[in-house]
């Protein structure tokens, strides 16, 4: 008996072990860039909303009515895409960042309608992500109510090849993580209508304002150029 007892406590304290190890790991997240976070909270041309699910950018013109859901990369502070973002809520899209459990996409198993629900004035949904979070924006898009599909440095692990999704799909030069090859590899997996834009001296930490990432190469592009591509990509995705 006592054996037992001692093997139980074992394996309790070898699972608390593990979960606190876990926890403590996902919550150090790369940081946003603070100034490019208070750009946008000082912008006039945007309305953003925190919540303990989401931040929600919107309009204060008038908006498109189209929305994207976006879902940060694994362990990436959320306010780093905003500044990334900006450009496309200033012209009309209403964006909903989330807050992913455990700042994990994968550990994060609400339905879409938890983020959607944050903005319902708007008429037509569109879900993305940056990196994993891509991954994740990919299984998200099998929800009826989504309307395309938009990539950061990311590609989908699921056969969305026959479906009738619109696709964007937007890659960095320079980025040594989600890389080209990788990119090209998982292509027959979306639909062949899939538009891909690579910018040129753009590396996977650029598509956020967070710093530099361990195993990335070293972008060649200023940050508001990057800015202004990917919005442009976005926007003529979306009129398209």
């Amino acid at each position: 008996m006592k054996i037992f007892v001692r093997a139980l406590v074992a394996v309790v304290l070898v699972v608390v072990l593990a979960v606190v190890g876990l926890l403590a790991w996902s919550s150090m997240v790369l940081q946003g860039d603070r100034a490019a976070a208070i750009d946008v909270w000082s912008n006039p041309a945007i309305s953003i909303t925190s919540t303990d699910h989401s931040i929600v950018m919107t309009p204060t013109r008038e908006a498109s009515g189209d929305g994207l859901v976006f879902i940060p990369g694994a362990k990436v502070d959320p306010y780093a895409y905003m500044n990334t973002l900006s450009g496309s809520v200033e012209q009309g899209l209403t964006v909903v960042i989330t807050k992913p459990t455990l700042n994990l996409a994968f550990f994060d198993q609400r339905p879409l309608s938890t983020f959607t629900g944050d903005a319902p004035q708007v008429d037509k949904w569109f879900v993305g992500g940056h990196s994993l979070g891509g991954v994740r924006a990919c299984q998200l898009a099998d929800s009826a109510d989504v309307a395309g599909l938009i990539l950061f440095g990311s590609y989908c692990a699921n056969d969305k090849s026959g479906s009738q999704l619109a696709v964007l799909s937007i890659a960095g030069s320079k980025d040594l993580l989600s890389t080209q090859a990788k990119i090209d590899d998982a292509a027959p997996l979306l639909p062949s209508s899939a538009e891909f834009v690579i910018i040129q001296g753009l590396n996977h930490a650029g598509f956020g304002d967070y710093g530099i990432q361990p195993g990335d190469g070293v972008a060649t592009i200023g940050r508001d150029d990057a800015r202004s591509q990917i919005t442009a990509a976005i926007e003529g995705f979306l009129a398209r």
